[in-house]
C-alpha cells in the first residue's frame, strides 16, 4: 500500500519528467557511482554489500535513461586505482562487476561496450566483460559503456600508442606523423571512438571532481553532482539532473 509521501514522491517525480523539454535533453550521459564503500560503513556493513546495492542500482537507472530518450551511457565501475585495493575487497568487486555487466547484456535491452584497459584486470574477468559485450554487440538499442579498469590518463595514452602503432603499420615517419597529427585523430583511437562526446556527467556522493573520468572527452560536458551516494540515487535526482541540463546555455568553450 502506498503511503502519502510515495504518492507526493510519484507526483513530483511525474510532474518533472513531464516538464522536460525533450530537445535538450543530452544524448551522451556519463556517470560516476561513488559512495558505495561510504553507503556501507555508514550501516556498519562490509563494502562489498555497498558494491551490490550499488549494482542493484545500475539496471533501474539505465531504465530511467531509456525514457528520457538517451542514446549513450557511460558507467565508471572501475578505475585503475582502484586495481590497488587489497584483495579481500577487490577479488568480491571484480565478481559483482563480472555478474552486473553479464545481466546487463542478457536483458537484450542495451548494447554493452567495455571500455577501460582489460590487461590490468584478471584474465577471468577480462574474458567475462568480453563474451558478455560480445552477445549484446547485434542489439539495436541504447548503447551502455562500462568503464572497468579505467583512467583517463592511460586511455589517452592507449590512444596515442595505438595511433603510432596505425602510422608505423602504413609506413609513415614519425616526423611525418607528428607535421600532421590533430586532435581528431587522437579522438578516433579513444575507448569511446564514434560516439558522441559526453554532453553532461553526473557524480554522486558529493565529490566534485573529476578523478580522471573521461578527461578528453568532457571537455565540454556540462557537470551535475549530487549529494546522494550511488546506492540512493533515485529516479527524481536524475530528473533533477536532467533539469538542470536543459536550464543551462551550453558554450562549448566559446
Amino acid at each position: 500500500m502506498q503511503t502519502p509521501r510515495d504518492l507526493v514522491y510519484r507526483a513530483y517525480t511525474s510532474s518533472l519528467r513531464r516538464h522536460l523539454p525533450a530537445d535538450q535533453l543530452p544524448r551522451h550521459i556519463g556517470v560516476m557511482l561513488d559512495g558505495n564503500r561510504r553507503w556501507a560503513r555508514e550501516r556498519g556493513a562490509a563494502s562489498a554489500e555497498g558494491h551490490r546495492a550499488g549494482a542493484d542500482n545500475i539496471a533501474p537507472f539505465l531504465g530511467w535513461c531509456e525514457e528520457a530518450g538517451i542514446e549513450v551511457v557511460t558507467l565508471w565501475l572501475l578505475s585503475t586505482d582502484n586495481l590497488n585495493r587489497g584483495a579481500a575487497e577487490l577479488e568480491p568487486l571484480l565478481g559483482i562487476i563480472e555478474q552486473v555487466v553479464t545481466d546487463l547484456a542478457d536483458t537484450r535491452r542495451w548494447r554493452v561496450h567495455v571500455v577501460g584497459a582489460l590487461d590490468l584486470l584478471p584474465e577471468q574477468t577480462a574474458q567475462c566483460l568480453q563474451q558478455a559485450a560480445g552477445r549484446s554487440a547485434d542489439v539495436d538499442g541504447m548503447v551502455v559503456n562500462v568503464a572497468i579498469g579505467y583512467g583517463g590518463r592511460r586511455e589517452i595514452a592507449d590512444a596515442v600508442r595505438s595511433l603510432l602503432r596505425e602510422a608505423a603499420a602504413e609506413g609513415r615517419t614519425l616526423e611525418e606523423l607528428a607535421a600532421s597529427v590533430t586532435a581528431e585523430d587522437i579522438a578516433a583511437h579513444l575507448y569511446t571512438k564514434g560516439q558522441p562526446d559526453p554532453d553532461l556527467v553526473i557524480r554522486t556522493s558529493g565529490e566534485q571532481r573529476l578523478g580522471g573520468f573521461l578527461l578528453w572527452q568532457s571537455a565540454h560536458s556540462e557537470f551535475y553532482f549530487c549529494e546522494a551516494y550511488w546506492p540512493d540515487f533515485r529516479k527524481v535526482d536524475f530528473l533533477r539532473a536532467l533539469r538542470s541540463y536543459a536550464e543551462r546555455e551550453r558554450r562549448f568553450g566559446t
